[in-house]
């Protein structure tokens, strides 16, 4: 018996290692909303989590929602190339403190090739001991996987929604409600051709029971080795140059007209050529963070939470796509800033209405 085993009431072996989840997907698939969900439902597990971003502006922090789980950020690189030390180390800092949670989990960013994520289980004889990879969980946008699955890369770049699909233990079909039958059908029908063994699991805003992708032991080293049988050789891997991430950090206060216009314009006529979208911004005259999040050209907005009393109204957006114009993505957000004085008779007018109540 080895020291990550007990003897439990019925006299068989358990596994006592801290089971590891991580969910992967292209960029906009959902795994932050999927991660919300666990983070609120009532389970009653305690969970680490792991965040990696691909923006140079981190953004997801702020999107996932108040918990009393620990979330470590890791948005310094890619958590399946630059950044797996980072990855091993945080892992080892977390096993110190092995009694405060009851399970890990690790979002990637949407470059992410699971695999050499998957490898630091395996090839690290410490993290091996103690931490165990439970499931690898695809989310596959409906209504953008097939352009992805079917894009030309250059020669020796990897596709990574291929690679995420195929390496899926089981794959959350998200945002069913976008495509009719038909393509829905058609999108299972090429998930199976590329993962014949993953269940796939239809779903909007990733509304699925949690019991089938939590502890689910689905993970298994000997069917990856059948099917890849270097998978054990810590092997380079490219990512598409052309693909890049335009961060803008800007203080100020906005026209929501312009921000709705400029968005607009912006998804109309680049939209092809952007992933995934998000912001977090100051509207001129309202004490709400606006959130916008996109996919391509399908954009969704709302008011997020109060400003803070201490806090430094600001915008924080992030593009992540092919081609990116940064000098022109810049100039083009500071046009929609809110005159100052007009944003300065608007604060008033708020200030004056707070003392009133």
């Amino acid at each position: 018996m080895t020291p990550t085993e007990q003897i439990d009431a019925l006299g068989e072996e358990r596994d006592t290692r801290v089971p590891v989840t991580v969910l992967t997907g292209f960029l906009g698939s959902g795994k932050t909303t999927l991660l919300n969900r666990i983070l609120t439902e009532h389970h009653g597990m305690r969970i680490a989590v792991i965040e990696n971003e691909f923006g140079e502006v981190g953004i997801d922090d702020a999107l996932v929602v108040d918990a009393e789980e620990e979330i470590f950020e890791m948005n310094n690189g890619c958590i399946c190339c630059t950044v797996r030390g980072d990855l091993i180390r945080i892992l080892g800092a977390l096993m110190r403190r092995r009694e405060s949670f009851d399970r890990i989990l690790i979002e990637t960013t949407g470059l992410a090739d699971p695999a050499p994520v998957a490898q630091t289980f395996f090839m690290d004889d410490e993290i091996a001991s103690q931490l165990r990879l439970d499931a690898i969980i695809t989310l596959a946008d409906a209504a953008h996987i097939l352009e992805h699955l079917d894009e030309v890369k250059p020669d020796g770049v990897e596709n990574e929604s291929v690679e995420q699909v195929a390496f899926a233990d089981k794959i959350v079909l998200n945002k069913t409600d976008l495509v009719d039958e038909a393509q829905r059908h058609e999108v299972i029908r090429r998930l199976r051709a590329i993962n014949a063994l993953a269940e796939v699991l239809p779903a909007r805003r990733a509304d699925i029971d949690l019991a089938e992708v939590l502890d689910v032991h689905a993970f298994d080293l000997d069917r990856v080795l059948q099917n890849d049988p270097a998978f054990l050789t810590d092997t380079e891997h490219q990512h598409d140059s052309t693909v890049t991430s335009v961060g803008i950090d800007l203080p100020g206060e906005l026209d929501q007209r312009k921000l709705d216009a400029w968005l607009s314009t912006l998804l109309r006529t680049r939209g092809a050529d952007i992933f995934r979208s998000k912001g977090i911004v100051a509207l001129a005259g309202s004490d709400r963070q606006y959130v916008f999040q996109g996919v391509h050209m399908l954009l969704e907005a709302e008011n997020g939470r109060e400003w803070r009393a201490q806090e430094a109204r600001g915008n924080r957006l992030v593009f992540i796509g092919r081609n990116l114009d940064r000098a022109e993505l810049n100039k083009s957000f500071a046009g929609c800033l809110a005159p100052a004085r007009t944003a300065a008779k608007k604060a008033a007018r708020r200030a004056a209405a707070g003392a009133s109540a």
